[in-house]
């Protein structure tokens, strides 16, 4: 979205506007009504100053690699006999009805046997350590277009499927798709088999379901960003106050609506809006990073359209991705393990990999990606953007492109 300009309108009229825009929506290309509200720049006079922020956070969001890496049993869940027969059966009946995989609805994907324990899960991604493992996922009997459906079916009971990318992907694949990695002003480096540096995704909670795994690396970490805020009070608050002005600019790739600007301007730690049923309620520290989307952006600075990083932002980014690297969980995803992550209060990344040589017969890498949305008023963290409410709230939208969950990369 592009700076607001006002003219005859007011603020408010305008966000009603981009409001009316995302809910008055063509069915026959919204198949559910809602359409993803894409990436926009932040709320600037809902932006806290530094000042504001806590010098400290103690909570179960902040933690530390050893509090996980020896006890599996405070983060890992084994799927059950009766757990995948109900997935199985959930799955089926859908596959019966016919309804494409982007109609998949918590009402039409019943699963009244893991409800309590979704709840449980989804609380505990939203406000506690913010990520699981579940393991045991049968994709080798299933097939991938089943497995996609059972996955897809577990994600809507989390949130809402967000689209991924100017292509309206609402079922992602993460594989080497043999793009240049170096070309990052183009590429999403979930296409190709760089390295990953420490980064939220534009959505709440991130999932990932592991279809084949490669001949080398492609392994997870996790890193508290409340642990990472408190490193950053103690030893350099300096760089914890830089990061939380709106100073910042994220590209967009290419990968805008018609009007909107190539690169968003916005801070890296926001506060939380207040609650207005609960003014007393704590306001969290919400981190939004992604290194590769802040370096990417020399085509614009070299021509002074906007400022390059600064030697102290140069730091500070460094310092970021150092910090996590200190404080990181490292996670192994196996074939039929399911990575639920929460992008609020975890930064994660990922390290370089090799694949299965062609004629070895192996598959390539594949992993199935979920980009879910929880508004605000459903339990999601206030956040100081105009779509906080919106259901489909963040995500990639370009113009009216359809959401499309297809089988393989593209």
């Amino acid at each position: 979205m592009a700076p607001i300009a006002l003219g005859d309108q007011t603020a408010t009229d305008l966000i009603q506007n981009l409001k009316a825009k995302v809910r008055n929506v063509d069915r026959s290309v919204f198949p559910d009504g809602l359409k993803t509200t894409g990436q926009h720049p932040p709320l600037y006079d809902q932006v806290y100053p530094y000042s504001a922020f806590p010098k400290h956070i103690e909570g179960p969001t902040v933690w530390k690699a050893e509090d996980y890496s020896n006890n599996p049993e405070r983060w890992v869940h084994q799927f059950s006999s009766e757990e995948i027969a109900e997935i199985s059966q959930a799955a089926d009946d859908f596959i019966a009805s016919g309804i494409p995989i982007t109609g998949i609805t918590k009402e039409n994907f019943p699963l009244p046997g893991l409800q309590k324990g979704l709840t449980t899960m989804l609380r505990e991604l939203l406000n506690g350590k913010g990520f699981i493992l579940y393991k045991g996922f049968p994709v080798h009997e299933w097939g991938n277009h089943k497995s996609a459906i059972a996955y897809f079916g577990i994600g809507v009971h989390l949130g809402y499927p967000v689209s991924q990318n100017a292509k309206g992907h609402v079922l992602g694949h993460v594989q080497d798709l043999g793009d240049d990695s170096t070309q990052i002003d183009k590429v999403r480096i979930y296409r190709t088999n760089a390295r990953q540096f420490f980064h939220a995704d534009d959505c709440d909670i991130v999932g990932l379901l592991c279809l084949a795994k490669a001949e080398f690396g492609g392994e997870s970490d996790i890193a508290s960003i409340h642990q990472v805020w408190n490193i950053l009070q103690a030893e350099r608050p300096d760089v914890a106050e830089l990061l939380t002005k709106p100073i910042w600019y994220f590209d967009r790739k290419g990968e805008q609506s018609e009007g909107e600007d190539p690169y968003i301007r916005a801070s890296v730690f926001y506060l939380e809006t207040p609650d207005p049923e609960n003014p007393e309620r704590e306001q969290r520290v919400y981190c939004k990073w992604d290194p590769y989307f802040v370096r990417s952006l020399t085509r614009f600075s070299d021509k002074g359209i906007i400022p390059p990083l600064s030697p102290e932002q140069e730091e500070a980014a460094a310092l970021l991705e150092a910090t996590c690297e200190r404080v990181k969980l490292h996670m192994i995803l196996d074939i039929g393990d399911i990575q639920f992550v929460a992008n609020s209060h975890t930064l994660h990344a990922r390290t370089a990999y090799r694949d299965f040589p062609p004629d070895s017969g192996k598959p390539r890498r594949h992993l199935l990606r979920l980009w879910l949305a929880v508004p605000q008023n459903e339990g999601g963290w206030r956040l100081p953007f105009w779509d906080s409410d919106e259901k489909k709230r963040g995500g990639i939208q370009v113009d009216d492109t359809a959401p499309v969950a297809r089988l393989e990369g593209d």
